[in-house]
């Protein structure tokens, strides 16, 4: 057998021999993609005091990843399909790379944020074609198991990413929760290269390329709407951006309805196992997303857990993700994906309201229950939905199809962050002025109001003044610690409401197993018919 796999997978009239160690290769890529999206929350500390960051900085030196991540995913993985998708993967690996070196290297806000965006163009490029390269290389019948394993990489990077940054932050700098990420993008370039055969489609024809800018900004206006507008006020920006947004989905779907080759066929949305899997995933991680991104603050700034513990105490999510694959590998091919994906999402809905149970006294076993149930929800719905979207497009449209599924994932991610992050911050600032309102200076008052790691900081400097003390640093820190529960649990009962909303909303959209099997019989015979009339031409 050759070292470097060189017959392409649509040439191959056998299973790949080597496709289950392609697929290591394909988790891999995406377990460093994905832990870079969570690596950097054990980091804030040490990027906030090293970095002199206000919270509109760091704000975006976590979020100038999400935007080219989630806005370029669906015409890059077009792009993919049409010249190659191994040559997207190794290519988005290596732009990946180069971003995560230069985001370990400059000591500057405005280029720690250029990495960070480099990087998630890197990754808009690797994540469609790592789902892209797993349908093709895979037979039907090895599909859905693959696609589970791709589904708890995703699960694991959620824990890994956070533990990987607390080791390296325990005798490093900041600069190494960056440069963790270059090795593995470089081991996954030389495995493409050795065990992930090419691939591309097969008489794509031209790229739809308007409706893959129309796709670009209304996505990315999108997502800078949500984060810009909740966090820091609905100005001129984030309004313009939102009805930018607005007006370029419009005329995205009027678009992509007259093309007659377009980059996404709107019309899949009328299939009912397509649209309700797209928005499981989109209501899913909108509300695991966000309850993990604050869960992990609490566990630093109120429990004072390093990076490296913080990491440690993440890992039973990972866990229960392994568990919840490993059910759903067993279970969804004799129950159907409507039970399986609305099962999940209603433990997951449960695991989110159970943080409505935090208050300042809360340990790290007030958290356990929450993370387990979040991880095996996580593990038993995104591998049956991402599988029945992959499943809704044709050989030649894999890219596209890793490119909506992915879009959706990031773009519920982006909103549960976005969302749940300012309800968040705007309960907690209420309630702290509500407790020590008029008990501190104003500059003081708005610098502790601004986030719970500057409330401790604001304590800590009234520990130090012979005119505050002990006793009464104290009592802000107490302060600081019941606002911060408190805020917890109202964004928590929030988001419980959205994510139970979205479970009745994805039940009631996904047909059960007998009209599943109806629509792929329909297709199957549709497909037969266009075979034989080819055949007669």
């Amino acid at each position: 057998m050759p070292l470097f796999a060189k017959t392409p997978a649509e040439k191959m009239t056998e299973p790949y021999p080597r496709r289950w160690w392609a697929l290591l290769v394909l988790c891999l890529s995406l377990l460093t993609v994905v832990m870079a999206n969570t690596s950097l929350v054990v980091a804030a500390p040490d990027l906030t005091q090293d970095l002199g960051l206000s919270s509109s900085d760091l704000q975006w030196v976590i979020d100038g990843y999400t935007v080219p991540y989630a806005a370029l995913m669906l015409v890059l993985g077009a792009i993919g399909d049409k010249y190659s998708r191994r040559g997207a993967l190794v290519l988005g690996l290596l732009i990946f790379a180069a971003g995560s070196v230069m985001g370990g290297l400059v000591d500057e806000t405005g280029l720690v944020i250029a990495a960070r965006a480099i990087m998630g163009v890197g990754a808009a490029v690797v994540m469609p074609a790592t789902l892209s390269l797993l349908v093709a290389i895979f037979p039907r019948a090895e599909r859905a198991k693959a696609i589970t394993a791709w589904s708890a990489t995703s699960g694991l990077a959620i824990a890994a990413g956070p533990l990987a940054a607390g080791w390296l932050l325990q005798d490093h700098a900041w600069g190494s929760a960056f440069l963790m990420n270059a090795p593995i993008a470089v081991l996954g370039v030389v495995g493409a290269l050795v065990l992930v055969p090419p691939s591309k489609a097969k008489g794509m024809g031209r790229i739809d390329y308007v409706g893959g800018l129309l796709s670009i900004v209304s996505v990315g206006s999108l997502v800078y709407a949500a984060i810009e507008g909740p966090h820091f006020g609905w100005g001129t920006g984030p309004i313009t951006a939102a009805v930018v947004a607005g007006l370029s989905l419009a005329a995205f779907i009027v678009w992509e309805l007259r093309h007659p080759n377009p980059m996404l066929n709107v019309r899949k949305f009328k299939e009912r196992p397509f649209s309700g899997s797209m928005l499981a995933v989109l209501f899913f991680f909108f509300g695991t997303f966000g309850s993990i991104y604050y869960s992990t603050q609490f566990l630093q700034f109120v429990l004072g857990y390093d990076a490296l513990e913080t990491g440690i105490r993440l890992l039973p999510l990972a866990g229960a993700v392994f568990v919840g694959a490993a059910v759903t590998g067993k279970l969804a091919p004799k129950l159907g994906v409507k039970l399986m994906v609305g099962t999940g999402m209603v433990i997951g809905t449960a695991g989110v309201l159970l943080l409505t149970q935090i208050e300042s006294g809360s340990t790290y076993t007030d958290f356990l229950t929450p993370l387990l149930l979040l991880g095996f929800a996580i593990g038993l719905s995104l591998s049956p939905a991402t599988d029945t979207i992959m499943g809704a497009f044709p050989e030649s449209e894999l890219g596209v199809g890793g490119g909506a599924n992915d879009t959706a994932l990031e773009l519920g991610c982006a909103l549960g962050i976005a969302v749940l992050g300012s309800l968040l911050a705007t309960s907690y600032k209420d309630k702290l002025t509500e407790l020590v309102g008029g008990h501190l200076p104003a500059a003081a008052l708005d610098t502790a109001k601004d986030s719970v790691g500057g409330g401790i900081a604001v304590a800590e400097q009234v520990a130090l003044n012979p005119q505050g003390g002990a006793q009464q640093a104290q009592a802000l820190l107490g302060a600081v610690h019941e606002s911060f529960a408190h805020s917890i649990a109202h964004t928590s009962l929030i988001g419980g409401a959205i994510m139970a909303a979205g479970t009745l909303i994805v039940i009631a959209v996904l047909p059960g197993r007998k009209r599943v099997a109806k629509h792929r019989q329909e297709q199957t015979d549709g497909t037969a018919r266009q075979t034989e009339t080819v055949g007669a031409a």
